[in-house]
């Protein structure tokens, strides 16, 4: 059973406090969410903790070295596994249109090491329950070295748009010449 503890950190603006779960369950309901970072298609898996982001996994969707997956999959889950190392990766599985499990695995291993880091960061904050809006204000904030992750660090603010309740301004939410789209609105 996940260890479970209440903190301040975890207080919403309401006043209620949310639970923090330090220990990861082995499996989080999924949601994909495709978006396109300098005209590469991108996916991100934000994985759901009692339907509130905990993670989020990002990287490239193309036959060779990503993640192919169909346009239809949008939930799934995220599965921890423990190899007989005791090093841990994390795979996606969805159910197809005919009803059967799909695995991809090695989420952790398709993504160029610095996006991985990052996401590591925003997972943690995440995990501890600060505010999705804070969290997408404290992403927005990064300021990154190069345009290729600037513009991946706009697709995960989009990824966690959706589950905010709250206002949200930061500029490249606000921008409509921002280069990152999400899937429902990407060129083919």
């Amino acid at each position: 059973m996940a260890q479970e503890q209440n903190n301040n950190a975890g207080n919403t603006e309401q006043g209620e406090v949310r639970k923090v779960v330090e220990v990861r369950p082995p499996v989080l309901e999924c949601d994909v969410v495709r978006f396109q970072n300098n005209k590469e298609k991108w996916v991100a898996f934000v994985g759901l903790l009692d339907g509130r982001p905990y993670e989020i996994f990002t990287g490239l969707q193309d036959d060779d070295e990503g993640i192919v997956l169909p346009k239809t999959v949008t939930r799934g889950k995220i599965l921890k596994q423990v190899n007989s190392d005791g090093s841990k990766r994390y795979d996606f599985q969805f159910e197809n249109k005919r009803g059967y499990k799909t695995t991809v695995e090695g989420l952790s291993e398709k993504f160029n090491p610095e996006y991985w880091n990052y996401a590591k960061l925003i997972s943690g904050v995440l995990r501890y329950g600060m505010p999705i809006e804070h969290v997408i204000k404290l992403v927005s904030s990064l300021e990154l070295r190069d345009e290729s992750i600037n513009t991946w660090k706009i697709g995960v603010e989009r990824a966690l748009k959706k589950y905010a309740t709250g206002p949200i301004d930061t500029p490249e939410l606000n921008d409509e010449t921002a280069n990152v789209r999400q899937a429902g609105e990407a060129e083919d």
